[in-house]
């Protein structure tokens, strides 16, 4: 009988034309539309700060990181073996490893400790951190946005804000005031209302020592593992916000009970929830009645970084896409020398730049806000409708990216299917698509000028190209009597966007850029039902060469 040879007897082929991973490559260094805009809006101090976290982003381990926390997911330990409720949240150690580089580097603390420019550092570190893992960016967001609400009550804030602005991650589950950091989630919706949090049931009474005594449900919490959560419940004077924390402050655990954690499609590596107050101690954030009010400062944050989370994962897509391309050939040319790849690569290129731009312009906005009533009145408008547009865009951008991939960019093993299965998040976060047309409409009639900074934003680059100059004029069809309405909200704000896009490219990018934006998006024969149908004038080489990652 023969004897059986070895294995590598019986090879059949060596693995050739294969990129090597995108790994070890710093995030921020090879990403010149991020540059452009972190130097554009005011960013450029803190150059040092981010070049060091792009390159720990990049890197092969943190890769790793990524992989596993999402192939291990969280798990809900409601009791110990003794059956003493625990309510606690399991997670794998790569968790707290991404959780680590985040917070330990000030993604959360940073913007509200800088002297300048701020919320632009933690718009380029949101977007550095989402391509690491963006998963572990919901609770760093809520971390940052809560500060905003904080403020609403001087002795809360006195305690609460140093602690979420320590800029260090604690994993320890104990009391607040023992820990050298903290995160902090939200549970608002219920079952029976959703976006339509007036319809909440959850009752608020009197604790008789200052606080409050929680009871209802919520449907959707965001990071159950979090030190403390902002919730609203019906007080005695109407809906209002509280800041719940997982500890009383005799020490004893709160009455919040975590039902389930949710099962969700994509956000692997987050855990979200239904939990229950059951008694839960509260202290009272704002006035009472005032609860929307006092939580609408921190959306605003939130809904920032719904819009960097999908410019993050957008710049994600387009450097994998790009890697591969530039590595992979087929009919005797690299992919990405193919005239049908380069014409689909220059369109997500333009694409991808065009989020970053607007989301950063937003940064800029609320670093200025506080002494530019024109920056305000900006950031309140603008907002929205960013919020609205790039998160809009971010599921079919994916896709696009992925099939750059080929076959291999529908397999597991490969980064694409978790930046798909995450790219339709934002929009439904913090508002999905119709409430936040009708959060726009409400901003045009509560706060006119809101309307008056945006149209100045416009036209500062007012003159330079046709495409753009027409553009903005049809805007002005919005405002004849009857045009704007809830059934033409969602119209308004693409265009509105698209226009702010504009107008933020050529702050932040080369003439080449705006220009090629503006025919492809905003011109007579616009673009944009599918990518890769490029107008003639759009100089695609120079695009590419922008776009690249691997400087």
């Amino acid at each position: 009988m023969a004897s059986r040879q070895p294995t590598a007897e019986l090879e059949t082929h060596t693995v050739t034309n294969q990129p090597v991973p995108f790994e070890e490559v710093n995030l921020f260094e090879s990403d010149q539309a991020l540059r452009g805009a972190v130097t554009a809006f005011g960013g450029a101090v803190h150059a040092g700060h981010l070049l060091a976290f792009g390159a720990k982003c990049g890197t092969a381990e943190t890769a790793q990181w990524g992989r596993q926390a999402n192939e291990n997911p969280p798990r809900l330990k409601s009791f110990d073996r003794y059956g003493h409720r625990l309510d606690e949240v399991e997670f794998h150690p790569a968790y707290h490893e991404l959780m680590a580089l985040g917070l330990d580097n000030g993604i959360s603390g940073a913007p509200w400790a800088a002297d300048e420019a701020g919320h632009v550092l933690h718009g380029a570190m949101m977007m550095l951190m989402m391509q690491a893992d963006a998963g572990v960016t919901c609770p760093m967001s809520m971390t940052y946005a809560c500060v905003a609400a904080l403020k609403t009550d001087p002795e809360i804030a006195k305690i609460w804000t140093p602690r979420v602005t320590a800029q260090s991650y604690d994993k320890r589950f104990i009391p607040a005031p023992e820990k050298t950091g903290v995160t902090i989630g939200m549970a608002m919706t219920e079952k029976q209302g959703g976006s339509d949090v007036r319809a909440n049931t959850t009752r608020a009474e009197p604790a008789g020592d200052g606080g409050y005594i929680l009871t209802g449900h919520k449907w959707f919490c965001s990071a159950p593992m979090s030190d403390a959560f902002l919730t609203l419940a019906y007080a005695e004077g109407g809906m209002t916000c509280f800041l719940v924390p997982r500890w009383r402050p005799d020490g004893t655990r709160n009455g919040i009970h975590i039902m389930r954690l949710k099962d969700k499609m994509g956000d692997k590596a987050n855990a979200s929830s239904e939990i229950e107050y059951h008694g839960a101690w509260a202290e009272r954030l704002g006035e009472e009645g005032r609860g929307v009010r006092t939580i609408i400062d921190m959306v605003q944050h939130t809904r920032y970084d719904c819009t960097l989370g999908s410019a993050g994962g957008m710049r994600a897509a387009l450097a994998q896409a790009m890697w591969h391309t530039s590595q992979r050939r087929a009919f005797q040319k690299t992919l990405i020398d193919q005239p049908a790849m380069r014409a689909v690569l220059t369109d997500l290129a333009l694409e991808s730049e065009a989020a970053t731009a607007i989301a950063l312009r937003i940064g800029a906005s609320l670093d200025r806000a506080k002494d530019d009533p024109g920056e305000a009145a900006f950031m309140r408008l603008a907002t929205p409708i960013a919020k609205y547009w790039v998160c809009k865009r971010q599921p079919g951008f994916v896709y696009e990216a992925l099939e750059c991939h080929g076959g291999a960019g529908y397999v597991e093993e490969g980064p694409m299917p978790r930046l798909f299965r995450q790219s339709p998040l934002n929009a439904i976060w913090e508002g999905s698509g119709n409430v936040i047309a009708l959060d726009i409409l409400r901003a045009l009639s509560r706060e006119p000028d809101s309307l008056t900074a945006v149209r100045a934003e416009l036209e500062t680059a007012l003159g330079v190209n046709p495409a753009y100059d027409r553009h903005c004029a049809g805007l002005e069809a919005f405002m004849e009597p009857g045009a704007l309405h809830e059934g033409s909200a969602r119209a308004f704000a693409q265009a509105m966007a698209l226009g702010l896009q504009a107008a933020a490219l050529k702050q932040t990018a080369p003439d080449f850029v705006f220009h090629g934006f503006c025919a492809q998006r905003l011109g007579e024969n616009r673009r944009g039902y599918l990518y890769g149908d490029v107008e003639a004038s759009v100089d695609q080489a120079s695009i590419l060469e922008r776009a690249r990652p691997d400087v």
